[in-house]
């Protein structure tokens, strides 16, 4: 038997130990409810975690942030300042509100765990502090400094902690995301596609349907054309998706509409795909002129690509996953998350939460059996040698 797989042994018998403390401290964590608009809630769990990280010997960091809850920064341990690091990302909030927890009561159904946040991702949350636990335990070398950012707006697009997300990450030799797995087999996320917001807003003239509707020009109609050259952007066998998902125009049904609105939905899965649809977007351009048209917004997380890097962190993993009894394979996923921005820049494997379903949905739950286990594939990978992350 090799040194790794001693080593392996001796995690996974750690962590099958304490899966009752892990699901306690699970259950806790659910409990605290903390929807992405709620600071004060962001506040409260940001503060209990600080404490969890503090225990461990971490110094800590906690950013308060001006319009969301802010940030809880880690290192472990707290003195190694000049060896290499490695970043694990999570969040805290949720897309659920206050008082979720009387409709959606946290409990066991057979080997599911359930309840508002717990597969997305206070699982993940939980495998990093137990991580965390288990190499300080079992006295493990660790090579490469663990660095622990939690973030308090990640579901609303980690707008005010996306600039300490790229600046860890272009420290980094390598990322890890705590979001959860696709599907029941868990499959880890080494894809997603990267995401963008458009606004479009068409200026015409209001004048009176009845009495001067010749002296108007309709917005909306002007809207309607442009809705069917957005949707013409669509192309599903190379994954670019176009959505209006939001319309709205005019001011009263006698006048001839002045303004009209949309929201568009843009995901790409290459950044030479979503650079040819921004531009493509950009490039429409009003039938007449009298007609004003106005285009806001953008890719707000670029694509995270399948890359040589990302890949040879994956074959890491896979590799890993086989000594603890895991047959991992590897995914695309269509939404995104911090991987898309922490992959700009440093190797990055996504999904490394704990398998369940229900991700913003009332059957949301992970799978018990599972905690442990990939608890113990996250220790593992934290204790791998530095990579080169300028490599691409």
């Amino acid at each position: 038997m090799n040194r790794t797989s001693t080593i392996a042994e001796m995690v996974s018998g750690w962590l099958r130990s304490r899966e009752g403390e892990m699901l306690a401290f699970l259950t806790e964590l659910a409990r605290m409810e903390s929807p992405s608009s709620h600071r004060p809630s962001q506040h409260h769990i940001l503060e209990w975690l600080e404490g969890h990280f503090r225990e461990l010997g971490c110094y800590t960091i906690r950013n308060p942030g001006r319009t969301t809850g802010g940030y809880l920064y880690a290192r472990y341990p707290a003195r190694r300042l000049h060896a290499p690091v490695q970043l694990l990302l999570g969040h805290c909030d949720t897309v659920w509100p206050l008082d979720t927890l009387r409709e959606m009561p946290i409990g066991m159904q057979g080997e599911t765990l359930v309840g508002p946040g717990i597969y997305d991702m206070k699982a993940g949350i939980t495998q990093v502090i137990f991580s965390l636990r288990c190499l300080r335990d079992l006295k493990a070398p660790i090579a490469v400094v663990p660095l622990v950012l939690v973030n308090s707006d990640e579901e609303i697009g980690s707008r005010e902690s996306t600039p300490a997300i790229r600046r860890l990450s272009r420290l980094a030799s390598r990322a890890y995301v705590m979001e959860p797995p696709l599907g029941p087999e868990g499959r880890l996320k080494t894809q997603r596609k990267g995401l963008a917001r458009f606004t479009l807003t068409v200026y015409g003239r209001a004048a009176h349907a009845g009495l001067d509707p010749d002296k108007g020009v309709n917005a909306i109609v002007e809207m309607a054309g442009l809705v069917q050259q957005l949707y013409a952007l669509n192309d599903f066998q190379s994954g670019t998706t176009v959505n209006v998902g939001l319309i709205e125009g005019g001011v009263s049904p006698n006048t001839v509409a002045p303004v009209s609105r949309v929201v568009v939905d843009v995901r790409a899965p290459t950044v030479v795909e979503a650079r040819a649809v921004e531009t493509a977007i950009r490039s429409l351009r009003p039938s007449a002129p009298a007609l004003r048209l106005e285009i806001e917004g953008g890719f707000g997380r670029p694509p995270m690509e399948a890359t040589p890097r990302n890949q040879r962190l994956w074959l890491s993993a896979r590799e890993i996953g086989g000594q603890l009894g895991l047959e991992l394979q590897q995914a695309a996923a269509g939404g995104g998350s911090d991987a898309n921005t922490a992959s700009q820049f440093t190797a990055t494997l996504d999904g490394l939460g704990t398998p369940g379903d229900g991700a913003h949905a009332l059957h949301e739950h992970i799978r018990i059996p599972d905690l442990a286990v990939r608890t113990a594939l996250l220790t593992m990978l934290l204790l791998l040698e530095p990579q080169n992350h300028h490599a691409p």
